[in-house]
């Protein structure tokens, strides 16, 4: 309820958030609130003590709230540190560099974790509360060079009042989209095949509980899965640049359909490893390729409030595939059936992608 709570108010707010930090030339500075929040708020649950589930889920919502909503404004900063021909590679540097980042605080915490005597700790309880420190240093650490170097984008000319000029360009975005047909058709079909990346992201451990694996082998799968995700993402910036990022994504669906099929017949534990490090060559790629291709079918000046729309989308995501898999489930009662019926979300969102026209789709940005 606290994911879905604080996903929710993000959907609320994304795109008049984002019309307004482009009115106001004031990105930086939601990033900045946003960022600090999540900061905060991470590094305040290793204060909660146990049994206090209220304010353990109330820190946590706020801290997811922190990130989603500082995504809004960092996603739409692309189009403010790189060129157009450069979107892809770009886009994908920044979710390789995010995938190590994040896999060796991952490990180190890991480590602390299942050895809290190596540094000095009493048990894994106190190691566990020492790694919420270090996840918001961590971030606080590496925001620091976003702030101080990246400049902020001109805002849009000039109402004094940026609030309800958000308004006013919110309802006018809607009504672009409205024109903007394969900019609307692009962000349908990126509903459908994201839903099945974050419905893999969020089940995977539970099936692989489902069909008997153990819980520690799938938390190390789960490592290797971000390591994977670092030379990868950098590999599919370059598929991007080289063939267009539509291809690109394109490619990384029919590896997803592959690695469903997959997981419909394994039976044995190096075949989840095995996955997880198809899930990583995959992952961070599709979600490269998405943000730079996105980026190239915006007006210029817009990035805040279109980016709102896209992030809003990526926060609905993860909602059709955990029912789909749960109703499949229910029904069958065989666990290998509900993954395998995340291919209907990759296969509509395939369909719907090969019918977006980037070249007609950047004129039409352009021209609106």
């Amino acid at each position: 309820m606290a994911n879905s709570i604080a996903s929710l108010l993000v959907v609320c707010m994304a795109p008049l958030l984002g019309a307004i930090g482009d009115q106001a030339g004031a990105k930086k500075r939601f990033l900045l609130f946003f960022a600090v929040m999540g900061i905060i708020m991470t590094g305040a649950l290793q204060l909660v003590a146990a049994g206090n589930w209220g304010m353990a889920l109330l820190l946590y919502g706020l801290g997811i709230l922190g990130f989603s909503g500082g995504n809004i404004f960092y996603d739409s900063l692309l189009v403010a540190v790189s060129d157009n021909r450069d979107y892809d590679r770009v886009s994908a540097l920044g979710f390789a560099l995010g995938y190590l980042g994040g896999g060796l605080l991952f490990a180190f915490d890991v480590v602390m974790t299942l050895h809290p005597e190596w540094f000095g700790l009493a048990d894994a309880a106190e190691a566990v509360k020492l790694s919420f420190v270090s996840v918001a240093v961590w971030w606080a650490l590496f925001s620091v060079p976003l702030f101080l170097f990246v400049p902020e984008p001109q805002p849009l000319p000039a109402s004094t009042n940026s609030l309800l000029a958000g308004f006013r360009q919110l309802a006018e975005t809607v009504r672009k989209l409205r024109q903007l047909r394969i900019t609307f058709l692009f962000l349908l079909a990126y509903w459908f095949y994201i839903d099945g990346v974050d419905t893999i992201v969020r089940m995977a451990v539970d099936y692989g509980l489902s069909v008997g694996f153990d819980a520690n082998n799938l938390m190390v799968a789960l490592l290797l899965t971000q390591f994977v995700g670092f030379p990868a993402a950098i590999l599919f910036g370059r598929i991007g640049q080289r063939h267009g990022p539509r291809q690109g994504i394109l490619m990384a669906i029919f590896c997803y359909l592959l690695i469903l099929l997959w997981a419909y017949r394994m039976d044995e534990v190096w075949e989840f490893y095995a996955l997880a490090v198809a899930i990583g060559l995959v992952q961070g790629g599709i979600q490269a390729l998405s943000r730079s291709l996105f980026a190239r079918l915006i007006p210029p000046g817009q990035s805040g409030e279109f980016f709102g729309f896209f992030n809003m989308l990526g926060k609905f995501a993860a909602v059709l595939g955990p029912l789909l898999m749960g109703w499949v489930g229910v029904l069958t009662g065989d666990p290998r059936l509900a993954i395998l019926s995340v291919s209907l979300l990759f296969i509509i969102g395939a369909l719907l992608l090969s019918r977006v026209d980037i070249k007609a789709g950047e004129t039409a940005a352009r021209n609106l």
